[in-house]
Parts: C-alpha cells; sequence; structure tokens
C-alpha cells in the first residue's frame, strides 16, 4: 500500500479566490476570474459558488481546504474585514501542507503595509486591536505578505490587464507543472512532449509551423494534446481542431466550420460568422495577426486544408505556433514546413507497451501475476501501436485466462477491427496504381532492398520511384538505414487482410499468394487459378512448383525459394566445380506462365529455362545460386524485346549473348565462374549497368555500350577491355584486373567514382573533370599525378612503391583521405580546409606532413606507424571527434584542440609523449594510452560527465587525477608500476585512494582483470558435520583465477565456508557471486540448481557456461548483461525454455546450445543481437524451426545445426551472403 505522502490529493478547484467585495468584486476580481475561467482554470469566488440556505463560513472552509492554490487579493479594506481575515488564516494552515500553495496579490497596497500593518492596512486593522483573535490575524498578515506573490505597482507599470494577464500564466504554470498529463494512462509521453516542445522553441520570436507525422494510430493526436496542455499557457490564445480530415470531406463547408472554431476559440467568443472559406481566410488574416496564438491542426490530409486554415506565415503574430499531425508527410513539405520540424510520431518501446497494457487491462502498472507472459504475447502483436494496445487492454479487461488464451488465437486469423479501420484511411485515399504497389509491398516486397523492389515493380508496369515514394510521403512505409522496405506489422496486416477478405476461405482466388502453407497446398494439390497474378513460393520442391504453375496463366510476377539444403549443395557444386545429381523429370515437365514479367528463382536445379516457355512479356529476371549454363537450349535464339533486367549471379552459365536482349539495363553475372564468353554483337544504347566480377573472361569487348553508366570487374584474370572511343555516360568505374597491361581511362572525362586496382598498368594520369571519389590500390606504381579539378571529396591510396604523390594545391571539398604508402615521403595537404577524416596507415617514411593553419570540419584523425613524426599541432581542429596515433615512436610533442567539444575517442601507442593536456576534452568517452612509457604527466578535465574507459598501460605516472567521473565504468591501470595516487570521485570510487606500486584497489571495476570463477557441485547425501540437516549438500570445486589478488577477499571467504561444512545456504552462494563484480568468465557446472540471483550485478561479465547443470529455468535478468559476448549451454537437461528477451543480449558473438533434450523453441528475439557471430544448435532433437526473420543478424557468419528437427528454412536467410551452414 501507498504511503500518505506519496499519494496526490486531488481538489474540486483550481483556485480559491480571497478578497475584499467592497473593494474589488466589481473590478479587479471581477476581471482576474473571468480571465482563469476563460483559461479553462476552474475557480472559486464566494458570490458565484456559495448556495442559498447554507451558511457561509462552513461552505469557505470547504472550499479553501478543496482548492489547490489561493489567491489572497490585498486591498485597502481586506484588514477591516474579520470574515477575510478568518479566510486569511485558514489558508496559511493549509498553505504549510505540501499540496496547497498561498499567492498574495498585492493590488493597492505594498507587501511592507500589510506585513507590518502600517499605512492603509495598519488604519484597517485598528477596529480589530483588542479582540481575542488580533495576534492570529497579525501573524496570518505577516507571513502571507512573505511570501513570493505580485505587486500591482511595479509590475507593467500598474496596467491591470497585462497584470492579470501574468498572473494567469503564472497560475497556469503552477497547475501544469502539478498535473502535466491531465489522462493518467499516458505512457512514456514526457520524453515526447520534451522533444517536441524543443522543436517549437516558444522563448524565440518568429511564426513557426511544425508537422508530427506517422501511421494511424501512432499517438500523433495524444502527443499533439499533450503538448498543447503544456505549453498552451504561454500564448494569448489558442485552439485545437480536431479531427480536420473528417470534418472537411466532401465539402467547403467543413473547412468553414473549423476557421470559425480557431477564430471563436482564439478571440474568445462565439460570435463569428463566416459566409464562405475565402471570406474565413480574409477574416482569419485580420483577427490572428494581433494575437500570439498557438493552434493545432489535427489530422490533415490534403494541402487544401492548410490553405484554409494556416495559410501563410504572415496570418500570425511573431511568436504564434502552429503544430499539425498528418499521415500525409507531402502535405507538410508542400505547406513549406522545414524537413527538420517535421517530427515522428515513434511507437512505444517494450517497456512503456507493457506499462500502458497493464494499465488498460489490471489497473497497474505491471501484469498481474500469471498474466506475464500473455501480456507479453499481446504486446508483441501490437509491435508498439498504442491504439491496438489501448483496444486490447480494454477488451480483455477481467477476463479469465481462457479467454485471453482464445483471443490471441484468434488474432493470428483475424486482425482488430479498430485497428483496421483506422489503418484503412491511408490505403482508401491512395491512386489505384499506388494501391496495388501497396499491396505488392505488404504482401510479397517488404524486407527487399528497395532497389531490387523497384526493379521488380517496374517490371510488372508500375512508376515503382514515385510510388513508392507516395507509401513513404503517407507512412505506410519506411525504408531502413540499410535500404530495406519496411512497414509496421499491422500495416502490412491490413493488406494482407485486404487481398484475403474477398475469398476468405479460397485462398486459390486470392490476387497475392504469399502464405508458405497456404501456396504449398495450392501448388501440391494444383489447387492454381487465373485469379492469382503474384506468388511467393518458399521451401516447396522445385518439381511441384512448375506443375502447381500450369493453370496460373495470368501469373506476372514469381518469386521462388528452394529448400535451403537445395540451395547449399548448388552452392558448393558451383564453388568446387562439381555436378548437380538432381532427377530428371523431362523437358516437358518444365513450365513457366508466358505472361511472367518479373522472375526471381534462388536455388533453381535445372539447367536450362522451360522450352515452352517464351519470356516475350519478361522484363526482369533474377536467378541465383542456380544450375543454369545456359538460358535456352542453342539454337533457339530467343529474342527478349521485354527483357530489362538480368542478375544470374552464382551460376554455371558458360555465355552469354546480349544482342538477343536489346533492350536490357541492368546485367550483373557476379561470380559466374565459368563464364568465358560475353557478345555484344550490336549497338546497345539502353545498357547502363554491367558487373562481371569474378568470372574467367579474359577479353571484353564493350565498343558498342555507348551509354554505359555503372561498370563493375573485380577479381577477374581480363587482359584485354576494350571500351567505346567516348563513353560521356560513364560515372562510376571499379577495375580490379590484375593481368590488364593497357587501358586508357583519359577518354571517360565524366567519371565520378573510381575504384581502381590494376598493378601491371605502367602509369596512370586522372585528367577527369568530375572525379569525386577515387580509390588506387597499385604495388608497383612509383609516381602518381591527381592534378585534378578541385571537386574530390574523398580519395583512398594503397601503393606500396609510390614515391611521389601529385595532388591539386587547393582541395576545397576534399573530405576523406586514406593513404597507405609506406615508401611516400612528404605529404602536403595545407590547402584541405574541408577535410574530414585523414587516415594515414604505415606511411613509414613519411618525413614531412603539411596540415593546414586550421581544419575546423575535421572529425576523425587516424595515424598508424609513422616513425618520423616527432610533433603534431592539432590546435586549430575544434570539431575533432575521434584522434588515434598508434605507433609513433617518436612522437614528442602533441599540441591538442584549444577547445574539444566533440571530442570523444583517443588512442595513444608506442609513443614519446611526456606531458598529455586533456582539459578542455570534458566530453571524452574512451581514454586509451598503451605502451606511453614516457608519460610522466596526464592533465584530464575537472568535469567528464561521459567518460567511462579508461585504459592506461605501461605508463610512469605517479599521480592521477581523474575529476568528476560520475559514470565511469571501467578503469585499467595495468603495469603502471610508479603510480602512487589516484584523486578521482567516480561511479565505482569517491575520494582519495593511495596505493603501493604493483597494487590496483580492488573496488575499481577493472578492464584488464581477468577474473575466471569455475564452480563445481556434487550433491552429497550427508553432512559430516550436521548429519540431522535436511537442507541441500553440495561437495564445491573452485577454480579462480585474477591477476589482481587483493581482489579476491569475498571468494576466499566463499571457498573457506564452502571447505568446511557441505550444508550449503544457496541464497548466501548466490549473492557471493554476484558480488564478483570484476569476473570476466563464469562457468557453472554439476549438480547446481539455479542461476545466481542478481546475476545482473556482474556487470563485466563476458562469458558465461552452464555445463550439465540442474537448472530449470534462466531468470530473465541473464538478459541484463550488458556486456556478455559469449553464452555456453550445455547438457541442461531440465532447462526448457529460453529467456523471450534473450535478445537483449545487444553484445553477444557466440551463442551455443548443445545437447538440450527439452528445448522446443528458439525465441524470435535472438534476431535483435546485432553482433552474434556463431550460433549453434547442435543434438537439440525438439528444435522444428528457427526464428522467421533471421535475416537481421547480419553479423552471423557461422550456423550449426546439427540434430535438429529442422527441414526448412526462413527466407529472410538469405540476406545473409557470408553465413556457413555446417548441417
Amino acid at each position: 500500500m501507498a504511503s500518505a505522502s506519496s499519494v496526490q490529493k486531488s481538489f474540486k478547484y483550481d483556485v480559491f479566490l480571497s478578497f475584499s467585495g467592497e473593494d474589488t468584486r466589481k473590478n479587479f476580481v471581477d476581471h482576474l476570474y473571468h480571465a482563469l475561467k476563460q483559461r479553462g482554470i476552474n475557480t472559486y469566488k464566494d458570490d458565484e459558488e456559495i448556495k442559498r440556505g447554507k451558511r457561509i463560513s462552513d461552505e469557505l472552509i470547504r472550499s479553501i481546504e478543496d482548492s489547490k492554490i489561493l489567491i489572497i487579493v490585498f486591498s485597502k479594506n481586506y484588514a477591516s474585514s474579520s470574515w477575510c481575515l478568518d479566510e486569511l488564516v485558514k489558508i496559511m494552515e493549509c498553505q504549510k501542507t505540501s499540496e496547497q500553495t498561498a499567492y498574495p496579490v498585492f493590488y493597492d497596497v505594498e507587501p511592507t503595509e500589510v506585513r507590518n500593518q502600517i499605512g492603509a492596512v495598519g488604519e484597517a486593522f485598528m477596529k480589530h486591536v483588542n479582540e481575542d483573535v488580533a495576534k492570529r490575524w497579525r501573524d496570518a498578515l505577516k507571513e502571507a505578505a512573505g511570501l513570493a506573490g505580485r505587486e500591482l505597482k511595479n509590475t507593467f507599470g500598474g496596467h491591470e490587464a497585462k497584470f492579470i494577464q501574468k498572473i494567469v500564466e503564472e497560475i497556469s504554470l503552477e497547475l501544469r507543472f502539478i498535473n502535466p498529463n491531465v489522462d493518467g494512462n499516458l505512457v512514456g509521453m514526457e520524453t515526447r512532449v520534451k522533444d517536441v516542445v524543443s522543436s517549437l522553441e516558444t522563448d524565440v520570436d518568429d511564426v513557426r509551423l511544425i508537422g508530427i507525422k506517422g501511421m494511424g494510430g501512432a499517438g500523433k493526436t495524444t502527443l499533439a494534446r499533450a503538448v498543447f496542455d503544456r505549453i498552451s499557457f504561454q500564448f494569448e490564445g489558442s485552439s485545437f481542431v480536431e479531427n480536420v480530415r473528417e470534418f472537411s470531406k466532401g465539402s467547403l463547408c467543413g473547412l468553414r466550420t473549423l476557421q470559425k472554431r480557431i477564430l471563436s476559440d482564439v478571440l474568445r467568443t462565439q460570435d463569428i460568422t463566416i459566409n464562405g472559406v475565402y471570406e474565413g481566410i480574409k477574416m482569419m488574416k485580420q483577427r490572428l495577426y494581433g494575437r500570439k496564438v498557438l493552434v493545432v491542426l489535427d489530422d490533415v490530409d490534403h494541402i487544401q486544408q492548410l490553405e484554409a486554415l494556416a495559410g501563410e506565415l504572415n496570418w500570425f503574430k511573431p511568436g504564434s505556433r502552429v503544430i499539425i499531425t498528418t499521415r500525409e508527410e507531402q502535405v507538410l513539405i508542400a505547406h513549406g514546413v522545414p524537413k527538420k520540424l517535421i517530427l515522428n510520431a515513434n511507437m512505444l518501446s517494450h517497456e512503456e507497451a507493457i506499462c500502458l497494457f497493464s494499465r488498460h487491462a489490471f489497473g497497474t502498472q505491471i501484469p498481474a501475476q500469471g498474466y506475464e507472459d500473455l501480456s507479453e504475447q499481446v504486446v508483441s502483436y501490437a509491435a508498439g501501436l498504442p491504439l491496438t494496445i489501448r483496444v486490447l487492454g480494454c477488451d480483455l479487461c477481467g477476463k479469465g485466462e481462457l479467454e485471453w488464451v482464445d483471443a490471441l488465437e484468434r488474432l493470428k486469423t483475424i486482425p482488430l477491427k479498430d485497428t483496421l479501420e483506422k489503418l484503412e484511411l491511408s490505403y482508401n485515399s491512395l491512386e489505384e496504381d499506388h494501391k496495388k504497389i501497396f499491396l505488392d509491398v505488404a504482401c510479397l516486397l517488404k524486407g527487399w532492398k528497395k532497389e531490387e523492389a523497384i526493379e521488380a515493380l517496374e517490371s510488372c508496369g508500375f512508376h515503382a520511384i514515385s510510388g513508392l515514394k507516395v507509401l513513404e510521403l503517407k507512412s505506410l512505409i519506411t525504408v531502413s538505414e540499410s535500404g530495406h522496405l519496411s512497414m509496421h506489422d499491422h500495416i502490412e496486416e491490413m493488406g494482407q487482410n485486404i487481398v484475403r477478405r474477398l475469398h476468405p476461405n479460397e485462398p486459390y482466388k486470392h490476387s497475392r499468394l504469399w502464405n508458405e502453407e497456404e501456396t504449398k497446398d495450392i501448388l501440391v494439390e494444383d489447387k492454381g487459378t487465373e485469379a492469382t497474378r503474384c506468388i511467393q513460393v518458399r521451401n516447396v520442391d522445385p518439381v511441384i512448383v512448375m506443375k502447381g504453375l500450369r493453370k496460373m496463366k495470368e501469373l506476372r510476377f514469381l518469386d521462388v525459394i528452394s529448400e535451403m539444403s537445395l540451395i547449399i549443395k548448388l552452392y558448393h557444386i558451383h564453388n568446387n566445380d562439381d555436378d548437380l545429381d538432381y532427377k530428371d523429370i523431362g523437358e516437358d515437365s518444365l513450365y513457366l506462365p508466358n505472361g511472367l514479367q518479373y522472375l526471381r528463382w534462388s536455388g533453381y536445379p535445372f539447367t536450362r529455362l522451360p522450352k515452352t516457355f517464351h519470356g516475350n512479356n519478361l522484363v526482369g529476371l533474377k536467378m541465383l545460386y542456380t544450375n543454369i549454363d545456359q538460358l535456352w537450349e542453342v539454337g533457339e535464339g530467343k529474342v527478349l524485346k521485354k527483357l530489362r533486367f538480368i542478375d544470374l549471379s552464382f551460376c554455371n552459365l558458360r555465355s552469354l549473348d546480349i544482342g538477343l536482349v536489346p533492350n536490357l539495363v541492368r546485367l550483373s553475372l557476379v561470380k559466374c565462374t565459368k563464364l568465358v564468353e560475353f557478345h555484344m554483337p550490336v549497338k546497345n544504347s539502353i545498357l547502363k549497368y554491367l558487373n562481371l566480377s569474378k568470372s574467367q573472361l579474359r577479353t571484353l569487348n564493350l565498343e558498342w555500350a555507348q551509354n554505359l553508366d555503372t561498370l563493375k570487374v573485380e577479381d577477374c584474370a581480363l587482359t584485354e577491355l576494350h571500351m567505346p572511343i567516348e563513353s560521356l555516360k560513364l560515372k562510376h568505374l571499379t577495375l580490379h584486373c590484375s593481368m590488364l597491361t593497357t587501358f586508357n581511362i583519359a577518354r571517360y572525362e565524366n567519371l565520378e567514382t573510381l575504384d581502381l586496382e590494376c598493378n601491371n598498368l605502367v602509369k596512370l594520369h586522372f585528367p577527369f573533370k568530375k572525379l569525386k571519389h577515387l580509390s588506387v590500390l597499385h604495388h608497383k606504381m612509383k609516381t602518381l599525378d591527381l592534378m585534378l579539378p578541385p571537386i574530390l571529396e574523398a580519395f583512398r591510396l594503397e601503393c606500396e612503391s609510390l614515391l611521389e604523390l601529385q595532388i591539386p594545391i587547393d582541395n576545397p571539398k576534399l573530405k576523406t583521405i586514406y593513404i597507405y604508402c609506406p615508401k611516400l615521403r612528404t605529404l602536403n595537404l595545407t590547402r584541405t580546409w574541408n577535410l574530414e577524416r585523414l587516415d594515414l596507415e604505415r606511411c613509414e617514411d613519411l618525413v614531412e606532413l603539411h596540415m593546414p593553419v586550421e581544419s575546423p570540419e575535421l572529425k576523425i584523425f587516424y595515424i598508424r606507424c609513422f616513425k618520423y613524426l616527432r610533433t603534431l599541432n592539432l590546435t586549430a581542429t575544434r570539431n575533432l571527434e575521434m584522434l588515434h596515433l598508434l605507433e609513433c615512436e617518436n612522437l614528442v610533442e602533441l599540441h591538442m584542440p584549444i577547445e574539444s567539444p566533440k571530442l570523444k575517442t583517443i588512442k595513444i601507442s608506442c609513443s614519446k609523449l611526456r606531458t598529455l593536456d586533456l582539459t578542455r576534452a570534458r566530453n571524452l568517452d574512451w581514454l586509451h594510452l598503451e605502451q606511453c612509457e614516457d608519460l610522466v604527466e596526464l592533465k584530464m578535465p575537472i568535469e567528464s560527465p561521459k567518460l567511462k574507459t579508461i585504459n592506461i598501460h605501461c605508463s610512469k605516472l605517479r599521480t592521477l587525477y581523474l575529476g568528476l567521473s560520475p559514470y565511469l565504468e571501467c578503469l585499467d591501470l595495468h603495469d603502471c608500476f610508479t603510480l602512487v595516487e589516484l584523486n578521482a570521485s567516480v561511479g565505482y570510487l569517491s575520494g582519495r585512494v593511495r596505493f603501493k606500486p604493483l597494487v590496483v584497489n580492488h573496488d575499481f571495476q577493472m578492464v584488464g582483470s581477468l577474473a575466471k570463477l569455475h564452480l563445481i557441485a556434487r550433491c552429497l547425501d550427508i553432512c559430516q558435520l550436521h548429519p540431522d540437516n535436511n537442507g541441500p549438500k553440495f561437495h564445491f570445486d573452485c577454480i579462480y583465477k585474477d591477476l589482481l589478488p587483493s581482489s579476491t577477499q569475498n571468494l576466499k571467504k566463499l571457498i573457506t565456508s564452502l571447505g568446511i561444512c557441505a550444508c550449503t545456504n544457496l541464497v548466501s552462494l548466490s549473492g557471493s557471486i554476484s558480488g564478483l563484480q570484476h569476473l570476466r568468465k563464469l562457468t557453472l557446472e554439476g549438480h547446481i540448481p539455479e542461476v545466481p540471483k542478481e546475476i545482473e550485478k556482474l556487470e563485466c561479465l563476458e562469458e558465461l557456461t552452464l555445463l550439465s547443470t540442474d537448472i530449470e529455468r534462466l531468470p530473465d535478468s541473464i538478459c541484463m548483461l550488458k556486456h556478455l559476448k559469449v553464452l555456453r549451454l550445455k547438457s541442461c537437461w531440465f532447462l526448457k525454455q529460453l529467456p523471450e528477451d534473450l535478445g537483449r543480449l545487444e553484445c553477444l558473438e557466440e551463442l551455443r546450445i548443445t545437447d538440450f533434450t527439452s528445448l522446443r523453441e528458439i525465441p524470435d528475439s535472438i534476431c535483435d543481437m546485432k553482433r552474434l557471430k556463431c550460433f549453434h544448435l547442435i543434438n537439440c532433437i525438439l528444435v522444428e524451426k528457427l526464428p522467421k526473420e533471421m535475416g537481421r543478424l547480419k553479423c552471423l557468419k557461422e550456423l550449426n545445426i546439427q540434430g535438429t528437427h529442422i527441414e526448412d528454412f526462413p527466407p529472410s536467410i538469405f540476406q545473409l551472403e557470408d553465413l556457413l551452414f555446417l548441417l
């Protein structure tokens, strides 16, 4: 139960007015009262509120007690009224509580007069001097006069109107500070409100429009309302206009109504008449200009609405703000809202979603006991969408567990109606072709790279670039940072439901097929129909696919990914030059519909396309990891006039004649290792992109490809390359051909990007006018002339023999430089003023490095193995963010930037620096000084509010002053033998610590520490010392290693107690292990019944191994080990499931699960492990599937599923190009 002090009292009134009616009832107080009421502040004033027949004194006392803010209007005759003085005494009693506030207003008297009862106040009080209560009244007057309040005479020169406005603003602010969110069910709103308020910058005297965009149900209106409630008191007028879309639908009458609403709200009058929208625009211009206003226009979907309601900035007085919520970003852009002022309504985090759902379902902050797992399932389904969370919370409130389970099962096939209706508003507003594009994305293309999706859609006849942009601007899709199409789960669900609902129980009649089970059933049972236009097939035998497509005559889009085992087999065959022993079904059994416009098939096992497939309508062809050695039989000579996009990478193709594809735009034949012939017999004026990397071509003739834009030829044995005499369209050239001896690149004057690795080219010249990015790897070249026009933005040189480098004198646009040239002796960068990144790797002979006098844009400075560098001046690099000076063995002097507000990372190794001044680097996050054996002085900032890690190895420091470092997590002073004094005030250490050489205080969290604990438990039947004890009894073998002997005291106590007696206190044992904060590796083996409680305290733990334990459940707290890199679970027979939030282990690189006989499922959350490289799932015999989104594990290199029942792989796994399977 909450304590009384933690429960806020609910007040009937916001404000109570105490005043002398004789002085102020009909003037000042009357105006103040109405100003408060107009602002929506519930105010008590005696002549308005007291009912007939009630005793006034009792009513007033209750009203004072029921009011949050108590305004006392002191006037000349206030002290003459015993009634007013009794009110004042009661007010001052209430003021002493923490929940009520007294606010004195000195109308026509001064505070001194009230405090000392002199002047007019003294005269008024004279009539009470002999009364018994006079002392109480005097004390109340004196106390009230000492409170913070307002005096009319000293405010705005005595102007009453401005004085009242100021009082109202201050009271409004006080009330909002007390209760920032009117709706107690709002969750996660505070941060979002602050972000919007920050963008509004209400203290700036301009007119500003900002937009809040997002999908339906994302909380845009809720956010706008919370902001409005927070700041509206700062404006002279305000209006919140909801549902603009609905009100203005179909006619201009709705817009006229909204114009009247805004004017009525701002002007605080209902006497507004508007005869038409144009008249309304004129009236708004005239009436709003003189007022500083706040207007919220909610759910706008058309530019016409904004033109009528907030047409131009000059409608409003400086200081005004207009907030627009919409699903349509294009509306904001078209109306001139700056991009930086268009904010996203972000989905709720997992924690926020759980809290919001619990409030609606249980009336608490967390799920009720027994409903935790079910609540997790609901929140997972909602995917952060507030609308869905609220609806489901209300629907499930008060229902039993069986009803919950049934509701969740229903959601798997029947989407939530309230959510769909809200989301479909955006879909219904689309034009017909954009609706089709949306349905294709929702059913088929979600997760595709944007460029590939554009090819597929263009192949099917859509204007894909503009169409996808429309969907993005309407918040129906997003494009990730990696360039993949994405959409919220409920928008995807909505699109799929639109396709399904015409024939809910007859999927073979759907226009698009994507569900794996439904698709497989239709193909196997030969239920296909002409209704199907698009189909996505996963893990179906290619023979069954071919046969099942025969009735789908109108099919335009086919996307097939064969079984993973077949793809892996094709991959190995392709790499090892073997043949595929695949069943022969006969040429006549191969079939593809002739209406196909786009064909994508990974793992096609046949050597040819079907004879009956003419391909006349084919526009896009993408077939990866296939057994194809030629598209059709020799002599067929099919001319495919519509084919524009071809990607046959990783196939056995031996030759290709693109003369048969006259309109080809894009061709990719990556790693076609058997490709020896490439023919372009006729002029091709359309081909723009060509990638022939890792082929066996010896000669390449591209003389007819005059409009080529991009050419990539990497890792080829080319000896001859024939290009057009002029290639004015060529912009991007990648050429890695070690055998090429002659190549005149002087012809390509419009090149923008050049990546060259050709060691046998004798001489290179770069006479390009437009080159922006240059990369040259050449081991023999000795001189290089880069005297280019001053537009180069980045260059990379790896030239082991290079002695001389000529670069332009002026380089105003050069931003990035990487040089690996061990023999280069001079480098002049004095005119690279806008350089942002400089990497000099192993320039061992470099004697002269000339930097600009100022480098205001330089962010990253990296030098390695620069043995002649003695001094380095970085004083003018004020925006430096990262500094790495590695193996600069003669560096003796380093001048740091005068100001370093952005410097976060410093790493210096093997230098001869004696002093290092970092006093200006107050935002430093990471400092690493290694083998700086001459370092005797290190000056740190007085405050380092962001510093987390310090590594100092092998220095001669005697003292180290860390200043105030509240977030320091890791301090490693390895081999700092001379260090005797440390002054610090950090997260794990306060004050001054003195220690002898070689001994580091054990309270530190040591990065250099390699503490390991291996605990092996064996059950015992009896304790020799306590034979009658029925508690758990164990024999422990304990292996502990640590470089820091002083840090083992707690562990020694543990070992001693365990060695004496077998009666184990598991709570004490668990606490002792959790107390080893510097522990890096922990192994628990044998009959250990549970993971240590509070294991999350092992903040440095990097490796955790559980071996043959009796553990039945892993605690959720294990997911809070933020530095854990390796998790090994072996032979834990009783463990049936893994924590649902295992994916929170974001640093995990290796996950090994071996010999689990009870484990059935792998949690979907492991797909959040951004750094996971190795995943072994061995001899887990009950596991039948992997999480669907395995493709998100971009770092995954090794997957072992030996001994499982996994037969099919999730399609997304194909996105992992470097993945090695061990089956």
